[in-house]
C-alpha cells in the first residue's frame, strides 16, 4: 500500500537531512514563522512543511500533481482533516503497543506483531469506510488513485483472511510442528503447519488414539526445555513475516499522515489568509530555461502574518532577464519584495498556492540567499570576511538554473570594493545560469549594471516616499540618492515630537 500525494510514483522522503544553507534561507525568508502558522500547534506539520518548502520538486508534472491534490483538500477539508486524524492515532496506537520487548525472542516478536497487526485493522477498516463515504468527491489524479488502492486492497475478502490467520497465530488449539532428524539424530528443519480447522468429531476421535502421542511430565526439565526449543525455531519464520507485515502497515500509515501533514499546513495557512484578506492564486510552474519570470500582485506572505493584516504588493515583469536589481529610498520596501519573490518561488515548486494574484516562472535547481546580518561580537574577523565566507558556501553549492537572492550583499565596506566585489559576483552567475536578485545601495554596481548589463537585467525602484505614499517599487533606473534626508527627518522630527 502506498499513499503517493505528494510524488505520483513515490513516497516524499522525510527523513533526509536539510541541506546546508537552509537555516540560512529560514532565517532571510522567514520561513519558520510560515510553517510554525502552518502547523497551528502540530509540529510534525510545521516540520513537513518545512521540508517540502526547502525540498521543492524541480519537475513541473510533480508540481502540476500537488496542486490538484492541494485543490481537493481545499474543497474538502473536513475529510483531509478526518484521514490525517486517522493516520496520526494508528501511529500513536502502534507506539503504545509494549515499547520495551526482547526483539531476539520469536516469541515474543510474535505476540507484539499480533497485536500490532490487530490495532492497525482496526484504523484500516475505517480508512476503507471514509473512503466508501467520500472517494466520489475528490477528482486530482492523487486522490482518485489513493482511494482506488484503498477500495481494491482493503476489500471485505482481506479482512477476512486477516483476521482467520490472527486467530489462528494465537494457537489456541496448540502448533502443529514438524521436523527432520540430522546427524545424530538431532532435529533440524522445522516447519510450524497450518492447523486445519477441526469438528467435534474430529476433535473425539483424536482423542480416542493415544498409540501415536506423548506427553512430556512436568518435571522433566530436559524434556521441556527441548519443546521448548523447537516451539522457538518453528516460530522464528513465521514471527519475523507478521512483524514485517506489521511493519509494511506502519509504514504505510507513517507515510500517509506525514504527506497529509504538508496538506493540512496548506489548509491551515489558507484559512489563515483569508481571515486577513491575503490573496493567493495558483501559480505557473514552467520547466527550467524557460524565460517567463513575471508576477502581479506579489506581497510577503510572512509580513502579512506578523502584522495581522494587509501589506503594500508589487508587480514585476521580467521575462526573458536573469538579473533584478532593486534600488531606492531606505525603507522602501525592497528586502519586503526580495522576501516575497523568494517564498513564492519555493511555495510554487512545493506545490502550493503563491501569495499573488499572478505568478508565472521556471522552477530553478535552488534558492540561495545571502542577506546582510547583524554586527556579531563574536566574530574573529571584520563584516566583510564574514560576508565572503559566506557567499564562498554558496558559490559551491550553487548550479546551474539556481536563484540567488542578495540584500545589501558587500555593503559593509566602502562602496567602490563592495561594488567591484558584486559587479564579478553578478557576471560570473549570469555565466553559471544563476538568476541573481539584488537589493543594493551600491550606487556605483546599479550604475555599471545599468550602463553594461541593462538588457538582461530589470530594473526596479523604491521611489522616495511622501505622505502616505505606499512602497511600491517602479521600474526606473538607480539613481545617486538613496534619500538619506528623508530618513533623517523622519527619525529625528518624529523624536523630537
Amino acid at each position: 500500500m502506498k499513499a503517493y500525494l505528494l510524488h505520483p510514483d513515490k513516497d516524499f522522503d522525510f527523513r533526509r537531512d536539510l541541506p546546508e544553507g537552509s537555516d540560512e534561507l529560514s532565517q532571510d525568508l522567514g520561513l519558520d514563522i510560515l510553517c510554525t502558522e502552518m502547523g497551528r500547534g502540530d509540529r510534525l506539520v510545521s516540520e513537513i512543511c518545512k521540508r517540502a518548502l526547502v525540498f521543492g520538486s524541480k519537475d513541473t508534472a510533480t508540481i502540476g500533481y500537488r496542486q490538484r491534490v492541494l485543490y481537493d483538500c481545499l474543497q474538502h477539508s473536513g475529510v483531509v482533516g478526518e484521514l490525517y486524524d486517522l493516520a496520526v492515532e494508528a501511529v500513536d496506537a502502534e507506539r503504545q503497543i509494549w515499547g520495551l520487548y526482547n526483539r531476539s525472542s520469536p516469541r515474543a516478536v510474535l505476540s507484539r506483531a499480533v497485536r500490532v497487526v490487530e490495532t492497525f485493522v482496526g484504523y484500516l477498516r475505517r480508512l476503507r469506510r471514509l473512503s466508501d463515504e467520500h472517494a466520489d468527491e475528490f477528482s486530482s489524479d492523487g486522490f482518485a488513485r489513493f482511494f482506488k488502492m484503498v477500495s481494491e486492497e482493503l476489500d471485505d475478502a482481506y479482512f477476512a483472511e486477516v483476521q482467520d490467520h490472527l486467530e489462528r497465530l494465537k494457537f489456541r488449539g496448540g502448533m502443529l510442528i514438524s521436523a527432520g532428524l540430522g546427524p545424530g539424530n538431532t532435529a533440524k528443519g522445522f516447519v510450524l503447519h497450518l492447523r486445519p480447522g477441526r469438528g467435534w468429531r474430529e476433535r473425539l476421535a483424536a482423542l480416542r488414539r493415544s498409540g501415536d502421542t506423548f506427553e512430556v511430565p512436568t518435571r522433566d526439565e530436559a524434556g521441556l526445555k527441548i519443546l521448548d526449543e523447537w516451539e522457538l525455531r518453528s516460530l522464528n519464520l513465521v514471527a519475523n513475516a507478521v512483524a514485517q507485515s506489521a511493519e509494511h502497515i506502519r509504514s504505510f500509515f507513517t507515510v500517509l499522515e506525514t504527506e497529509l501533514a504538508f496538506y493540512v499546513g496548506c489548509i491551515n495557512l489558507r484559512a489563515r489568509l483569508s481571515e486577513l484578506g491575503g490573496a493567493v492564486c495558483v501559480p505557473e510552474p514552467l520547466p527550467p530555461g524557460e524565460p517567463a519570470w513575471s508576477a502581479e500582485g506579489l506581497y510577503d506572505l510572512v509580513l502579512v502574518l506578523r502584522s495581522g493584516g494587509r501589506v503594500v504588493d508589487n508587480d514585476m515583469g521580467a521575462d526573458g532577464k536573469s538579473l533584478v536589481v532593486v534600488t531606492g529610498a531606505n525603507q522602501g520596501g525592497k528586502s519586503t519584495f526580495l522576501r516575497s519573490l523568494g517564498l513564492a518561488q519555493l511555495m510554487m515548486q512545493a506545490g502550493m498556492f503563491v501569495a499573488a494574484s499572478r505568478f508565472r516562472a521556471a522552477v530553478v535547481t535552488g534558492v540561495l540567499s545571502h542577506f546582510k546580518r547583524e554586527e556579531d561580537a563574536s566574530l574573529r574577523g571584520g563584516k566583510l570576511d564574514e560576508e565572503l565566507r559566506r557567499m564562498s558556501r554558496i558559490v559551491r553549492r550553487i548550479s546551474s538554473g539556481g536563484l540567488l537572492l542578495c540584500n545589501e550583499s558587500f555593503a559593509s565596506t566602502n562602496e567602490q570594493e563592495g561594488s567591484e566585489i558584486a559587479l564579478e559576483l553578478v557576471r560570473a552567475m549570469a555565466e553559471a545560469g544563476v538568476k541573481v536578485v539584488y537589493v543594493t545601495h551600491l550606487f556605483e554596481l546599479a550604475n555599471r549594471l545599468w550602463s553594461e548589463d541593462r538588457d538582461c537585467a530589470l530594473f526596479l525602484r523604491a521611489p522616495r516616499r511622501s505622505g502616505a505614499q505606499p512602497f511600491k517599487l517602479v521600474e526606473g533606473a538607480p539613481e545617486p540618492s538613496a534619500y538619506g534626508e528623508d530618513l533623517y527627518r523622519r527619525i529625528f522630527e518624529e523624536d523630537a515630537t
